[in-house]
């Protein structure tokens, strides 16, 4: 069966769940609304690296990833800021929709699904 590990556990949701050598995170969004999406991409980035080095993995072991943009016409700055992060030849499969976001001022929010080290 294998344990669950979690962490950062809050009343709704946690930020990181382990299990069988997969660390899934919860959907990550910017702390701050005022940036642009490079910036809000950026800020978001760098969660998804903090949370997988916590968990014992990083980002060229990341299994799948799902973005999810207010606007898709911001596509290709995001991309932008996206390329410059992946590490080349270690591109995950992913998925980039427009959706309604939960709190207006995000512009982006970031789903990961990655391996252990």
């Amino acid at each position: 069966m294998g344990t669950i590990q979690r962490f950062h556990v809050g009343p709704r949701l946690s930020e990181t769940a382990v299990h069988n050598g997969t660390i899934y995170l919860a959907g990550q969004v910017p702390d701050d609304t005022t940036q642009d999406i490079r910036g809000q991409t950026a800020q978001v980035l760098a969660m998804v690296d903090r949370l997988l080095a916590e968990a014992g993995s990083d980002k060229s072991r990341i299994l799948m990833t799902q973005i999810f943009l207010a606007d898709i016409s911001e596509i290709g700055a995001m991309n932008e800021v996206w390329d410059a992060w992946i590490p080349a030849g270690n591109t995950p499969p992913r998925a980039t929709v427009q959706a309604a976001m939960a709190n207006p001022g995000y512009k982006i929010e970031i789903v990961v699904t990655a391996a252990a080290i």
